[in-house]
């Protein structure tokens, strides 16, 4: 592995400050299950690497029923996936972080390092997009915040400034009669990558017949995750049927841009589009206490 001076500040002042005196040749480490690797392959490059898990700060979950929640970068898949609120109010994102990686990678890694990272595939991003998530960004001279869905530029590639840095990830109060899910197609059954992720989140009716809105993401079929506007859009004010539905999934399928490599065929994950839309709409109108007219 390439060497590099380690450092651990104890607070987000002191992180801008020595990112700004390296000129862009740090990097952030929020649980390393990532970057490590990448070091030691010679795919990321660092003179300096800033552990950020002693900044109290940024390693908290916190729920707040005004503000909604609050991850710290740095907090681990594990303190997300075992906190009560997150499991009460946000079942999407709980069904998406309990998949990255196996037990000990959940007790080091973060989202807002898989996030970062910036995978196409990462499993964590289509459910923070309809959980309309938002970045909180710092840098020396300023903050800035930056919906999830506008986050990742291309694979490995985020639209953080040099000099920048996540410090929490922000998700809002769902509002009533709301439900999510997130569901992937994997070739293996224990801790693979997507070769297809799909989110959905939708808010109904009192009745739970009828969507008053809804969101729909698509992971591992594009540069970078995708917000499906317009399928989501379609939802919204219609009744909850499975044709509406299968309309939404369909309309999602035809903004995804898949690639054949080894883990399968581009035709085959432009189907599982379409299937696992679907299934994610239907897990999320479930959730929200509504079901299929008859």
């Amino acid at each position: 592995m390439q060497s590099f001076d380690y450092a651990t500040p104890k607070s987000a002042e002191e992180v801008a400050t020595l990112l700004a005196g390296k000129n862009g040749e740090a990097q952030i480490l929020a649980g390393g299950t990532d970057l490590l690797v990448q070091l030691r392959e010679g795919r990321r490059q660092a003179k300096l690497v800033i552990d950020i898990k002693n900044i109290p700060e940024l390693t908290q979950v916190t729920f707040d029923p005004q503000n909604g929640l609050r991850i710290g970068a740095a907090a681990s898949c594990f303190q997300i996936c075992s906190d009560p609120n997150v499991r009460q109010h946000y079942p999407g994102l709980v069904d998406a972080v309990r998949l990255i990686g196996g037990v000990q990678i959940q007790n080091r890694a973060s989202v807002g390092g898989n996030l970062c990272n910036a995978s196409p595939a990462a499993d964590s991003i289509p459910a923070l997009i309809v959980h309309e998530a938002v970045c909180h960004i710092t840098g020396s001279n300023e903050t800035r915040t930056l919906p999830v869905e506008e986050f990742c530029m291309a694979p490995g590639k985020n639209a953080m400034r040099p000099g920048e840095f996540l410090t929490s990830i922000g998700v809002p109060v769902p509002q009533g009669n709301f439900g999510a899910s997130y569901l992937r197609f994997i070739p293996r059954s224990e801790m693979d990558i997507a070769v297809v992720g799909a989110g959905a989140s939708v808010v109904l009716n009192a009745e739970g017949k009828q969507f008053v809105s809804a969101r729909i993401a698509l992971g591992a079929v594009a540069p970078t995750p995708l917000l499906a506007s317009d399928a989501g859009a379609f939802l919204a004010g219609k009744a909850v049927t499975r044709e509406n539905v299968r309309e939404a999934a369909h309309r999602a399928q035809a903004i995804a841009q898949p690639i054949t490599d080894l883990r399968g065929t581009a035709e085959h994950r432009r189907h599982l589009c379409a299937v696992l839309v679907e299934r994610a709409v239907g897990k999320a109108i479930e959730r929200a206490g509504g079901q299929y007219a008859q």
